[in-house]
């Protein structure tokens, strides 16, 4: 068994005292992006013929991988999706992100004053981490400590990213503490035996969805450096 595996989804037992390393999602955690991203996912629904409305693809699609969000759409429509759906909205997220993505707000300053060591951790593919963090001004902040499911092969809810990631950068998942804003992140982060902090970004529905399976919400990021002196259990 690697030293990095767990059995426990329990978090309750952790030392709440040491903490080697800080795991950030990508999307609605660093770049304010899944709201353009699910708004270009609905659109293209839509013209595939199956109607879904911005709110509700947020409510249904947030922190999946594309593959899951498209499986999603076929059952609606009741066939599969044209062959170049996925490469279509790929392409029309990025000319989205281009013209409107910005980082989530507070983020540099709460950076700034955390001195853990810091990494990435996102269900996105490699190249879309590195568009949407470059456009933010933040891959210089995290650049060789990005960790996409699509290399790992194991998507969130799966622990198998959080899991990589802290045996990539030496750290036993003990000592780590994750800030996610999904459910399946949540999920992920207390299958692999880690804290988790849940972001809302002020959103009532995020809050409710993430305070059924996670007592440490934060609203505002500007709050983040503070909670971790705290070191959440």
């Amino acid at each position: 068994m690697s030293l990095y595996s767990v059995t426990s989804q329990d978090c309750s037992h952790l030392d709440l005292g040491v903490t080697e390393l800080i795991i950030f999602d990508s999307d609605g955690v660093l770049v304010d992006s899944e709201t353009i991203a699910v708004t270009v996912l609905a659109k293209a629904a839509s013209e595939e013929g199956a109607a879904i409305s911005v709110e509700e693809a947020i409510r249904s699609f947030r922190g999946l991988k594309m593959t899951d969000c498209v499986r999603a759409i076929e059952r609606r429509l009741g066939r599969d999706v044209r062959e170049t759906f996925i490469d279509d909205v790929r392409r029309a997220t990025a000319f989205a992100f281009d013209a409107e993505l910005k980082p989530i707000d507070g983020i540099h300053a709460a950076l700034a004053e955390i001195t853990d060591p810091i990494c990435v951790a996102s269900n996105g593919p490699m190249a879309k981490l590195t568009h949407t963090l470059g456009l933010a001004k933040l891959l210089g902040r995290f650049e060789g400590r990005i960790f996409s499911a699509y290399e790992v092969g194991s998507w969130k809810p799966d622990p198998g990213l959080f899991l990589h990631a802290a045996q990539t950068m030496g750290v036993h998942p003990s000592r780590c503490i994750v800030v996610e804003d999904s459910v399946s992140g949540v999920q992920a982060a207390k299958a692999a035996g880690m804290r988790v902090l849940g972001f809302t970004g002020g959103d009532p529905e995020t809050g409710l969805q993430l305070g059924a399976i996670c007592g440490n919400l934060f609203h505002r990021m500007s709050d983040l450096p503070a909670l971790l002196q705290d070191r959440v259990g």
